[in-house]
């Protein structure tokens, strides 16, 4: 199937790992010029080196700005005017009792995956439908739906991610522009296998036990049963970038091996 990409200009923010980087290297590998972006230089040029070696063909360049920040966004828009594809998918995560959380790291949660995504969108959308068509993509997470116990912040800014972009793509109608929300669940990237690892260890267990331990008591609900791998979230990213989802927008598109208990 020819997802219509050949010749797309695509910015993905966070993308030198994970979840981004997987996008960034399926939208290479179906023809689209893909420009990655991290806070390093150093993490810019290993993950173009990895996209290369993965995607010979592959139309790959970095930007190193820190896209969580206002200026970091406006040294980007410097560099790169325009983009037809835009996947916002820069954000942290943490585990916090709730009563610990102050003031400051909502504050942080809400700037770096809210309005990092509020800056990219109202910068480029505006030229993607003057020019009739464009792809604008949220990676948010079930967590928006099923709000974690253990980081109820970060929950906050998933869901508010989900009112945005639904919001865009009401204000986008007819332009030609589509704007989505993808929805992860528990997914295999190297920061979180890296904090599996360390936790694991810390409590004497193998990795398979305590994520075992995670889906049996923090997301019973699943239907897979297992953590899903940044490329299977990034298959149903890369579809949605397309020109064959065309018909979809103002969407909240699940990948999250059924966690969220609900039909639609």
């Amino acid at each position: 199937m020819d997802l219509g990409l050949a010749g797309k200009h695509a910015l993905i923010t966070g993308s030198t790992a994970g979840i981004g980087y997987a996008i960034a290297r399926g939208l290479a590998a179906e023809g689209a010029s893909v420009v990655i972006t991290g806070r390093s230089q150093a993490g810019v040029d290993d993950a173009l080196r990895r996209l290369k070696e993965a995607v010979p063909e592959a139309k790959a360049t970095g930007i190193a700005e820190d896209c969580a920040t206002a200026a970091g966004a406006q040294a980007v828009f410097a560099k790169l005017p325009a983009v037809d594809i835009l996947v916002n998918n820069l954000g942290i995560y943490d585990r916090k009792p709730a009563f610990e959380i102050d003031d400051a790291e909502w504050q942080r949660f809400f700037e770096v995956n809210v309005m990092s995504g509020v800056r990219f969108t109202r910068h480029y959308a505006p030229g993607m439908a003057q020019r009739g068509w464009g792809r604008i993509l949220f990676v948010s997470s079930e967590s928006a739906l099923n709000i974690p116990r253990e980081m109820i912040h970060y929950g906050m800014s998933k869901t508010a991610q989900l009112s945005i972009s639904r919001g865009f793509a009401m204000e986008l109608a007819g332009t030609g522009v589509t704007v989505n929300a993808l929805l992860p669940g528990p997914t295999h990237t190297e920061t979180t296998d890296r904090m599996r690892a360390e936790r694991a260890k810390t409590a004497g267990k193998t990795v398979a036990e305590l994520e075992a331990e995670f889906i049996r008591d923090f997301r019973p609900t699943s239907l897979v049963r297992r953590f899903t791998s940044a490329d299977e979230v990034a298959a149903m990213g890369v579809y949605l970038c397309s020109e064959m989802a065309s018909a979809t927008s103002g969407a909240a598109v699940r990948v999250d091996g059924g966690v969220v208990n609900q039909i639609m």
